[in-house]
């Protein structure tokens, strides 16, 4: 391939990445509105679900989120009722995201929202085991940082 034919939109893998992100994260709005969610407290949400109580360093790494972003975004949760954000009591500079009874019950309504979208069929089973692989082998991978 030339030089030029790099530059071809269709020659792209960045391109339909971000364009199937856009479409997914489309498609999860209206579903996360009736929570009250963005997608990215929506994926929060889930680690915290998931784990109950989590220090924000591991938060940012789990989530691939800047700090500042997820400082933000913690307050936003906070005000809501549904993490409770405090120094952790071992160590003063870490800081602790703990779930509280409000996030909890959110979680409940918040199952309708993955079994909605595996309705959809975007992909056979076998189909999304592998692309979640090769997203997660991509996400491991050294990025030049």
């Amino acid at each position: 391939m030339d030089d030029h034919e790099m530059l071809l939109l269709s020659n792209q893998v960045c391109f339909p990445t971000y364009a199937v992100a856009n479409k997914i994260l489309r498609r999860y709005q209206p579903l996360l509105k009736e929570l009250g969610l963005t997608y990215t407290q929506y994926v929060t949400m889930m680690v915290l679900w998931e784990r109950e109580r989590v220090k924000e360093k591991d938060l940012v790494e789990a989530l691939y989120l800047k700090a500042n972003t997820l400082t933000d975004l913690l307050k936003k949760l906070e005000r809501k009722g549904y993490v409770a954000v405090r120094r952790s009591a071992l160590d003063k500079r870490s800081v602790e995201i703990v779930l509280t009874e409000a996030g909890r019950e959110l979680k409940e309504r918040a199952v309708s929202v993955p079994k909605t979208l595996a309705e959809e069929h975007w992909l056979t089973d076998e189909e999304i085991v592998q692309f979640k692989e090769l997203l997660n082998k991509l996400l491991k991978g050294d990025w030049g940082k």
